[in-house]
């Protein structure tokens, strides 16, 4: 599945839209800063986390970190354990915040 831009997700958010957002950080930096309606679940805790999921593989899931290289991790994990549709946030929270939204 291809990635998602901060201004396409944004858009959709703008539009109603209410996609499953996974923020991969730390709880600490989410709790400094969110995207709305995601939920944090941190990279190292998201194996202990996939029951909870399960419903979500064949639906669409946004992974996000701060910059793109944990949510790629967990792209990744998420993909091999099944789940079908999972996008990353291109360039992370930071490029959502830098974008203004």
């Amino acid at each position: 599945m291809p990635d998602i831009t901060p201004a396409e997700l944004h858009q959709r958010q703008q539009a109603g839209e209410t996609p499953t957002i996974i923020d991969v950080r730390e709880t600490w930096e989410h709790e400094e800063g969110r995207i709305p309606g995601a939920q944090n679940i941190p990279l190292n805790s998201l194996p202990d986390k996939l029951d909870d999921l399960d419903e979500l593989k064949d639906q669409e899931v946004i992974v996000h970190c701060k910059g793109g290289g944990r949510s790629a991790s967990a792209k990744a994990y998420l993909s091999q354990q099944g789940f079908t549709n999972v996008r990353n946030l291109e360039g992370g929270f930071q490029a959502y915040t830098a974008a203004g939204i």
